[in-house]
């Protein structure tokens, strides 16, 4: 299954509290848990003023409704072509 990187704009990110981000975390569960087996959301990367989203998903189109439905902005999604690490150099 392929594997996506969403980029969301959101100014003040990293400025937001546990509680607010334990709050997004729990609607973008409630919402992949409606969706079914097809999406799953790996890890996210808060900075300053975006949020990095990893998912396995079939298409962008799923990202996007997942993030239609959770109100969540999707500004790019890009497909992941590689993973490389330090060990990619040996």
């Amino acid at each position: 299954m392929p594997k996506f990187v969403v980029e969301r704009d959101l100014p003040g990110a990293g400025g937001l509290s546990n509680e607010q981000v334990r709050a997004i975390s729990q609607k973008s569960r409630q919402v992949l848990e409606s969706m079914g087996p097809k999406i799953q959301w790996l890890e996210s990367f808060v900075t300053d003023d975006k949020i990095y989203c990893v998912y396995i998903a079939p298409d962008t189109e799923s990202i996007s409704e997942h993030a239609r439905q959770g109100g969540f902005p999707a500004n790019r999604i890009s497909l992941i072509r590689k993973i490389i690490d330090p060990t990619t150099a040996e």
